[in-house]
């Protein structure tokens, strides 16, 4: 067989949750990912005790990245790339 022919074959029912699993998980740390950037973008009332000891330009600096590796998170559980090399 070709190496060809193993990609076009449909993956069985144990890949097909561990895919399933995987994108849940992809979807969820990415939506996390993107909350946990707001709450350093714009803190609240309650949290600005406890950020206002760190520097506002490094905070917004590290909401970007969330906010970066949020979406990269979530469209991976989108395009479901996990087994093909």
């Amino acid at each position: 067989m070709a190496l060809e022919e193993f990609e076009k074959e449909e993956p069985n029912n144990r890949d097909k949750n561990l895919i399933r699993m995987r994108s849940i998980t992809n979807y969820t740390m990415g939506v996390f990912f993107i909350a946990a950037g707001f709450f350093f973008m714009f803190p609240n009332k309650y949290s600005i005790e406890f950020l206002s000891k760190y520097d506002s330009d490094l905070m917004k600096m590290f909401a970007v990245i969330c906010w970066i590796y949020g979406v990269f998170r979530m469209f991976r559980g989108y395009s479901k790339n996990y087994f093909k090399d």
